[in-house]
């Protein structure tokens, strides 16, 4: 028993690498595991006391142990048999496929990452590049959301930065879990956005059981009480009007959905504007080609980050005017299906209305329809003039105008200050006109504000 062992060299390393490897698979990683666990979950209590909206524990759950429960799930099951059954394929090989699908959907939501700084980096980036403001916002009404219901918050497509924007400014109310598109899907935005509890979508896959897999997941965080943020619209808005819907998400949370037996779900109306587009002639450009290829170039963003850095440090920069957020009225999917509406195209056509209804007006949108609509080039007097009779005309329909110090010269002078330092507005002697070949842009911002002006009797 105390003999000596001659052991190769070879032989003695190997001996202790499984050891280490028993050793940190035993007791190490469980405890550290654990260690990190416990401080997420007291991470999630501190947060939840000051949420109105509790994180709930199905967003809490592990990623894996999500990925076995989505791809387990008896309506994921059957759709993988009709899968094989239809493709001719074994049913292991579908059951993989769909395997696949969950790992690439499912998010890995981080408490930490979330509130520590993903809402802070958001607060921050807001505020730098906008003025924002809260436009229409009815406390009691969304306060008094039944707190059992799952809140999804519905919002027009305006500019990436929604995400950023909504995200702060709902961060006192709850974690949101968005739907992102495959452009995200790139190291190490990936793991980030993962980590901030979204989730990859294939917006345009046609492929049957991806479809199921991702509508089973969108259904099992609405009935779990997840609050989601989605865009019926599908993609940015190309020539910025509020676009009709398009039915991907909402017929996944809609269709099935009993009002008796499921769990409420209480949609969100929030319309979003903006006095600068940051992708505005992207999207311009897109319209024009009469396609989505936005020709995205990662060196072109460097070029603007590094170009806005410079105006930072010579004293230069101003901030890209203003940037509104209105919150509509609620609306039960209950009541409304109680009510004699029925279907995701009613539920998204309601919805829309509502967003259309509080879309805030700013000045760049006041301006830019006084200047289209004008025959020729205004003196400021003039300007100043249509702009007051534009707002009268809004407000008059309820429209909800954002005076910037309760001012229209003000107004007046913020969207053409915005306009000619991005040379698309001229002035000479005191007397504006569109600059040439800039008749599109100006377009694109009136556009966002059109339903509120020429709207059928």
């Amino acid at each position: 028993m105390f003999r000596t062992v001659e052991l190769p060299f070879w032989a003695l390393i190997l001996i202790l690498l499984f050891a280490a490897v028993t050793f940190a698979s035993h007791f190490l990683f469980p405890s550290v595991r654990w260690f990190f666990r416990r401080r997420m979950e007291r991470v999630v209590a501190k947060v939840n006391s000051r949420l109105d909206r509790p994180i709930e524990p199905f967003k809490l759950a592990e990623r894996h142990d999500m990925i076995q429960r989505l791809i387990y799930d008896p309506k994921v099951s059957q759709a993988i048999v009709d899968h094989a059954r239809e493709e001719g394929v074994p049913e292991n090989v579908a059951f993989e496929s769909a395997r696949r699908y969950a790992r690439e959907i499912v998010p890995s939501f981080s408490a930490t990452a979330y509130f520590g700084f993903g809402t802070r980096i958001a607060r921050w980036l807001s505020n730098r590049i906008y003025r924002v403001r809260l436009g229409h916002y009815d406390e009691a009404a969304i306060k008094g959301i039944d707190p059992d219901a799952t809140v999804i918050f519905v919002m027009n497509h305006r500019s990436n930065m929604d995400y950023v924007l909504v995200t702060w400014l709902a961060a006192e109310r709850s974690a949101l879990s968005y739907a992102v598109g495959e452009w995200a899907r790139v190291w190490p935005l990936r793991a980030l956005i993962r980590s901030m509890g979204a989730y990859f979508i294939r917006r345009k896959s046609r492929n049957k059981l991806y479809r199921r897999v991702l509508a089973r997941y969108v259904q099992m965080a609405t009935e779990g009480g997840v609050t989601q943020a989605v865009f019926p619209e599908g993609g940015l808005s190309l020539d910025g009007s509020v676009q009709p819907p398009k039915l991907g998400l909402l017929s996944y949370i809609v269709n099935d959905f009993e009002p008796d037996k499921n769990r409420d779900v209480v949609f969100v109306p929030i319309a979003i504007n903006y006095d600068r587009v940051l992708e505005d002639r992207v999207l311009i450009k897109a319209h024009k080609q009469g396609n989505r290829k936005f020709g995205f170039k990662i060196s072109g963003v460097f070029r603007f980050v590094f170009r806005q850095l410079r105006f930072m440090f010579t004293g230069r920069f101003h901030r890209f005017g203003y940037a509104a957020v209105s919150f509509g009225n609620p609306m039960s999917l209950s009541q409304f299906m109680k009510d004699g509406n029925k279907g995701p195209e009613a539920v998204g056509n309601a919805l829309m209305d509502r967003i259309r209804d509080v879309l805030p007006v700013l000045p760049v949108p006041l301006v830019a329809t006084v200047l289209l609509d004008a025959d020729g080039a205004l003196s400021e007097k003039e300007l100043i003039g249509r702009v007051a009779i534009l707002i009268e005309t809004i407000a008059q329909d309820e429209g909800h105008v954002h005076l910037p110090r309760n001012s229209i010269d003000y107004a007046a002078e913020v969207g053409l200050r915005m306009l000619k330092l991005r040379k698309m507005v001229l002035e000479e002697s005191g007397i504006y006109g569109i600059a040439p070949g800039h008749e599109d842009e100006l377009s694109f911002y009136a556009n966002s504000i059109k339903h509120l002006i020429h709207q059928e009797p």
